[in-house]
């Protein structure tokens, strides 16, 4: 079992402030002692909204951090001593956003699937684990 590296403390402050419009902006202030930067900035339609934005922020900037001090080279392939390829275990991670103008949700929902636009213009991080981890994927079922 891997130990947490206690070097790492602090604590993410979350802080909203309403405009004269009816929306949010957040700001979180983590003071954690490897912190990739001082502040996150967003704004948000809802403060549910500004939040879920300012957050996926933080986890990106976290993912990249995550993914670089693995520093994987792309196309190794350990082999046993036999020569076969060893199969590793890897979390992907797939982030996509858009501002999408349609006439409803499921038009954009799925003018958004639509083709192969997701996977192609999105962000992924692919970080090795190990197959133990208890990592349940995060799935969306569309309601």
């Amino acid at each position: 079992m891997t130990e947490l590296n206690p070097d790492i403390t602090g604590i993410i402050t979350i802080t909203l402030q309403p405009q004269s419009n009816g929306q949010y902006i957040c700001q979180l202030s983590p003071s954690l002692s490897d912190s990739p930067r001082e502040n996150i900035q967003c704004y948000g339609q809802t403060k549910e909204h500004a939040i879920a934005i300012a957050l996926e922020q933080l986890a990106d900037e976290y993912r990249r951090i995550a993914e670089e001090q693995q520093n994987i080279d792309w196309l190794t392939v350990e082999r046993s001593d036999s020569g076969e390829p060893i199969t590793k275990h890897y979390h992907v991670i797939l982030h996509y956003e858009r501002i999408a103008e349609e006439e409803s949700k499921f038009e954009t929902i799925h003018n958004t699937i639509m083709g192969n636009t997701v996977v192609e213009n999105a962000k992924i991080t692919v970080i090795e684990i190990d197959p133990e981890i208890p990592i349940d994927p995060l799935t969306r079922a569309w309601d």
